[in-house]
């Protein structure tokens, strides 16, 4: 004989919300293992990328913090067909790692405030998905995280564009601009989003040695002035940088970077490649009190601690 347990209140409110996210989202919740601290430090968040005169610190971190939930619910879409046209920029992410072979992703802010957001998705890609190894402890047959890298606006345009443009290496790019500026600077924002405009284009068309020779370059300088464009490039052209958006902005990587680990079959929340620095904290009590002249297992590590010990000295 079976008998039906009673189902509690809790357990009915718990699947209305349930059916409610597979109506709204076609997903169901998402559950973490872990503790919370485990999750807060994998999102950093910066103080600098809002205005802080337009509401109180609660009220900035709330608006982030509900933009990055409302993008991370809908991660799971019902049909390849729909998952595709969504959420382009993560198939696209392992199309040009594993099918085109680039090694990089430049992601280039053209707004001041966003001055460390590639410095924020080194640490989420590359520390997420740098994995040799798949869930299952075989070895991995692919290539997985690129390496990032980026600065804002004509920072980096006087520094690697010219590697983007004419370079031997397919670089996808990130641009990310915003139709309105936090502060008044005239006609200096049109400027701005015209010079960004024209980077894609170059990217995208570039410029054969026949318009080169026609703008009347001498034949001997034509050839170093050809750009074989096709080379590709995402442009997040959103309204403003308000806290809301600055949320979108960081899950919409963080759906790339657990898009990706899904495919790959890798773990993005291990990373004992970090976790190699408590070797060296292990070794520190001996060779700082000079119990040991070869503290370390190799004669190059052990050269530089004699190294360093004999400067201390001298200092």
């Amino acid at each position: 004989m079976v008998t039906k347990t009673a189902a509690t209140p809790e357990a009915s409110l718990e699947r209305q919300k349930i059916a409610k996210l597979l109506d709204q989202y076609v997903c169901g919740p998402v559950r973490f293992s872990g503790t919370n601290d485990a999750l807060y430090e994998r999102h950093l968040l910066f103080d600098s990328a809002v205005d802080l005169t337009l509401a109180t610190s609660r009220q900035l971190f709330e608006a982030i913090a509900r933009s990055v939930r409302d993008v991370l619910s809908q991660r799971w879409l019902a049909t390849e067909k729909s998952y595709e046209r969504q959420n382009p920029k993560r198939p696209l992410g392992i199309w040009y790692a594993n099918f085109f072979g680039a090694p990089t992703v430049a992601v280039l802010p053209y707004e001041q405030y966003l001055k460390r957001f590639p410095a924020y998705l080194q640490q989420l890609t590359m520390q997420s998905n740098a994995n040799q190894v798949m869930l299952d402890g075989s070895s991995i047959s692919c290539e997985t995280s690129p390496v990032y890298f980026g600065e804002p606006g004509t920072n980096g345009q006087h520094s690697f564009y010219q590697l983007i443009h004419q370079g031997t290496r397919l670089i996808p790019c990130d641009f990310v601009a915003f139709e309105q500026p936090l502060n008044p600077i005239g006609r200096h924002h049109d400027i701005l989003i015209a010079n960004i405009l024209a980077k894609a284009e170059a990217l995208a068309f570039g410029k054969t040695l026949k318009d080169v020779t026609d703008e009347g370059t001498a034949e001997w300088l034509a050839p170093h002035c050809v750009f074989e464009g096709n080379r590709t490039s995402n442009m997040i052209l959103a309204e403003r940088l308000t806290p809301a958006m600055l949320g979108k902005l960081v899950a919409l990587y963080e759906r790339y970077v657990f898009t990706q680990g899904v495919i790959w079959h890798i773990n993005p929340f291990d990373q004992p490649g970090v976790e190699l620095k408590c070797w060296l904290n292990a070794l520190s009590p001996n060779w700082r009190a000079r119990r040991s002249q070869n503290p370390a297992d190799d004669s190059s590590t052990n050269t530089l601690i004699r190294r360093y010990r004999r400067a201390k000295e001298v200092g």
